[in-house]
């Protein structure tokens, strides 16, 4: 199978904007390993504390999800449609920034200048900035599909659902700034948390679209993407974008119908998902998981931890159950198998892709046995993190029923949590090893190559 990208010159800013998204990985996952030791050693690396690592963790891993999926779109449409040569200038406009906000970003939490809520804690001024880059997008991605002809694949009303719903649900989210909504606690929080799942939700929507359309290119059958099965399960991702935050609400007088739709629909799009992959794993040739192999061994490594997270997550959408474990670290679990897991596995896959087609092949990125240690020692550091915060959630549970004190419960807990700290400098070498290789690849080939109308091959 040849490469999608048969011409020596590639589109230079998606290229860009997959290396600037793993940089804000390899950083998010630096973050996330000294906020970790600072939970379990209150001591360690005070110059920058807790409360500071913490959303600097956050914002950098939303961005690489955000970084990555667009970066993936923009080098994906060319192939798929036509009108994109109009574009270029708007996507550097995008590009220079999301940059410039982001450097203003980061800059607020090292000086301890926040001001807004969870995900988004900087000083909400900033959002406006976000809000015209995500306008630019959705501009250059409305454009691009123009030229498509006939019915669209499944991936492109994924992509068109997140675009939307993202500007939707993150203009949601700062409705806290009314007074009427702020002044009302129950109002408010049920606003945000309906909010923030609707947003997990439509970046989903491109995350899962970007998984169909490495399917569909991999094994060369466009059956992938227009399948009935492919269908069903946009349909359920859209009511779950819809209703799939009602289960972390549980303890909120909502409607008994809309808890319902959410917990069956949560858990109907991952077995589908699940589904999707693992048949599509039978039709793709030696030849072809040769070409495209760490793309391969993303995806399925992707479906391994949807397999383990549907598990997990059926039983904690049990309202008797979520009671319980609702806050501990199960919850974090279940975010983190999803986040690193399912989401972090498809956007490799992407990224890999993407490094291996703009350079036509040259490189077999996936025979790099660093790398292949990287992909090793990533695994198998998340799984045991998960398992420890599981340990760690349960234990907290059981001890919180029990009528046990907070200081206490943390006493028994913390040698599990010391584990899942150290388990998360694993997670960070395995990306390390992933990501250098691969940046190196992108610099290069962004150095020797100017942007132009890409020109692809099909098989």
């Amino acid at each position: 199978m040849d490469p999608l990208n048969s011409a020596t010159k590639v589109n230079k800013t998606a290229l860009c904007f997959i290396l600037l998204s793993l940089i804000c990985l390899l950083g998010g996952a630096l973050f996330g390993c000294i906020a970790a030791l600072q939970f379990v050693y209150p001591d360690f690396l005070r110059t920058l504390p807790f409360f500071k690592n913490r959303p600097l963790h956050v914002s950098l891993v939303i961005s690489w999800i955000f970084l990555s999926a667009t970066g993936g779109i923009y080098y994906y449409l060319p192939i798929i449609g036509k009108g994109f040569w109009q574009t270029f200038k708007m996507q550097k406009l995008h590009l220079i920034l999301f940059i410039v906000t982001g450097i203003c970003i980061l800059s607020c939490y090292v000086l301890g200048i926040f001001g807004g809520r969870e995900y988004w804690e900087y000083p909400p001024v900033f959002s406006i900035c976000i809000i015209i880059t995500w306008i630019i997008f959705a501009f250059n991605f409305f454009l691009s599909i123009t030229g498509f002809k006939g019915k669209w694949p499944v991936y492109i009303w994924m992509w068109a659902t997140g675009v939307i719903f993202f500007f939707l649900t993150f203009s949601e989210s700062y409705l806290w700034l009314l007074p009427a909504i702020r002044n009302d606690p129950l109002r408010d929080v049920t606003i945000q948390w309906k909010a923030y799942g609707s947003l997990v939700g439509s970046w989903n929507m491109l995350v899962y679209g970007t998984g169909i359309f490495l399917m569909e290119k991999i094994s060369g059958n466009p059956e992938v993407s227009r399948s009935k099965t492919a269908f069903l399960l946009y349909m359920l991702g859209f009511i779950n974008l819809m209703f799939g935050w009602a289960h972390h609400i549980y303890v909120v007088p909502i409607s008994p119908w809309i808890r319902n739709i959410s917990y069956v629909v949560s858990m109907s799009e991952w077995i589908l998902l699940f589904r999707m992959i693992y048949s599509w794993r039978k039709t793709v040739t030696k030849a072809q998981e040769h070409l495209w192999s760490f793309s391969f061994r993303f995806l399925l490594t992707s479906d391994i931890w949807i397999f383990l997270n549907i598990i997990l997550a059926l039983l904690i959408s049990i309202p008797a159950i979520n009671a319980y474990t609702h806050g501990t670290h199960i919850t974090v679990a279940h975010a983190m198998g999803s986040t690193i897991g399912i989401n972090t596995m498809i956007l490799l896959a992407s990224c890999f892709f993407i490094a291996n087609d703009a350079s036509n092949g040259r490189a077999k990125t996936g025979q790099d046995k660093l790398q292949l240690w990287g992909w090793a020692i990533l695994n198998l550091s998340l799984l045991f993190f998960w398992i420890m915060l599981i340990i760690a959630g349960l234990r907290k549970g059981l001890m919180v029923v029990q009528g046990i004190s907070f200081s206490e419960i943390m006493i028994a807990i913390t040698p599990y949590l010391k584990l899942f700290a150290f388990s998360g400098l694993g997670i960070f070498t395995g990306l390390s090893l992933l990501i250098t290789p691969l940046s190196i690849k992108l610099c290069k080939t962004i150095l020797s190559s100017r942007n132009s109308i890409i020109k692809t091959t099909i098989s």
